[in-house]
């Protein structure tokens, strides 16, 4: 039963392309409206079927095409760029000058995070911290967070996912030592949160303040 459930979740995975952190909420919210329309509840099985639905989109796990040079640096997160904000030497992240591109993800857009250039995961490292709203510069130095930093083509290049004000869950995907590549999936956060990518001072930033983005498609910087 237990083989036949497993492969039943990822034939639903597959075809729906949701990521398989939503699927436990889906599950229950179908049973229960269910549940509620049998017992003649129409209301609550109506909402409890919105949210369902809403549920299911906001799990939704599109492909990307990561058709760039090796030279580009990928948005690792779908939103909003808050700000691009440049740093002195001694911040504890780098370790060196950089610019630090800070991506707000609102509940209507995809939360599967992924790799900003292909290389080799050095360090993996979780913090646990407060829930402030995720679009509140504050954020980034207090919320609950998980960083990950990644050796590429010389240079390092830090990420940070960060919970938000209603995300209670990080999830990472990969391990210390893992080669990845550019656009790989490597991880995903509950419901409206943001992501902080730190690149060093000589990689060309083009991101903008402003500016929507797209995990794996839009460029963020070129790397020396």
């Amino acid at each position: 039963m237990e083989i036949s459930s497993e492969a039943t979740r990822k034939r639903i995975n597959n075809r729906l392309k949701i990521a398989r952190e939503g699927l436990p909420f889906i599950g229950i919210g179908i049973v229960l409206s269910l549940v509620f329309a049998a017992l003649d509840l129409e209301t609550a099985a109506v909402i409890l079927g919105a949210l369902t639905l809403f549920t299911i989109y906001f799990f939704r796990d599109p492909e990307r095409r990561s058709e760039h040079s090796e030279k580009t640096v990928l948005a690792p997160a779908d939103g909003r760029i808050l700000g691009v904000y440049g740093l002195e030497s001694g911040n504890s992240v780098l370790g060196e000058a950089g610019n630090k591109v800070s991506i707000f993800m609102s509940v209507f857009n995809v939360h599967v995070n992924r790799i900003p250039a292909s290389g080799k995961i050095s360090e993996i490292s979780y913090f646990p911290g407060r829930f402030f709203s995720a679009n509140l510069d504050k954020a980034s130095a207090q919320n609950e967070n998980n960083r990950v930093t990644l050796e590429t083509g010389g240079k390092r290049i830090v990420f940070v996912q960060i919970a938000g004000l209603i995300a209670r869950r990080i999830a990472c995907w990969i391990r210390e030592g893992d080669e990845v590549r550019a656009g790989q999936r490597f991880g995903l956060i509950r419901f409206g949160s943001r992501l902080d990518i730190y690149l060093p001072q000589d990689i060309r930033v083009v991101a903008q303040k402003g500016q929507k983005v797209k995990a794996g498609e839009t460029i963020l910087g070129y790397l020396p």
